[in-house]
């Protein structure tokens, strides 16, 4: 399965969300930087949640979309673990495209594997062009929250901070902000969760001892 590091690429918002039976075909422009090339059964992370590209579409180049368009088919799973169907037509998302073995990992080690959905419950602004966000998760997954420790919204490596009872904040600085969908995040905003992978991995290892 693919692997991916939490360093979203771009930000670009949606083509297309159509029903198709109990799941959805999502169709996504690629962004306009330089190298990104998509072909058909690439994993592309979009908003934290590994999709395949089913089909390659002509689409009208923008500022942010250079094309083709991507088709992803979505699964009556992954609408159900994840907000992506309420998606709609010019609602950004997060894309990375899955990570080469040979290349640096800047962010961490992310599956994009889908384990819950958190909300924003609040929005700081400390002054110096960033954000302090503070985010909520499902009591499931708040034994996962590490001080210091990593976590990915929305497909977007971040750190935890001051972890208590399912809340945390983290420090997003500006840059994270102007490519990624947090820099339009408000209170109530729903994010698809993915905790950190080696924490599950050594929970695993431990519950077999």
């Amino acid at each position: 399965s693919a692997v991916f590091t939490g360093i979203v690429e771009a930000a670009v918002p949606v083509r297309s969300m159509e029903a198709r039976g109990s799941g959805a075909r999502l169709v996504v422009p690629a962004p306009a930087l330089e190298g990104w090339e998509p072909k058909v059964g690439d994993s592309i992370a979009v908003c934290g949640a590994c999709l395949t590209v089913a089909e390659l579409l002509p689409g009208a180049p923008t500022d942010l979309a250079a094309g083709p368009d991507m088709a992803f088919d979505l699964s009556a799973e992954t609408l159900e673990r994840t907000w992506l169907g309420d998606l709609g037509p010019g609602v950004p998302v997060n894309l990375e495209r899955a990570m080469l073995f040979s290349a640096r990992l800047d962010g961490h080690l992310v599956s994009g594997h889908v384990d819950g959905l958190g909300r924003v419950t609040s929005i700081r602004d400390p002054g110096d062009g960033g954000a302090e966000i503070e985010f909520e998760v499902p009591e499931g997954l708040s034994r996962y929250l590490v001080d210091k420790g990593s976590i990915t919204l929305d497909g977007t490596s971040l750190t935890v901070v001051r972890p208590e009872a399912g809340r945390f904040t983290v420090a997003v600085i500006p840059l994270t902000l102007e490519l990624t969908r947090l820099g339009q995040a408000k209170a109530g905003d729903r994010v698809n969760v993915e905790v950190d992978l080696v924490g599950k991995w050594v929970e695993r290892l431990l519950g077999t001892r």
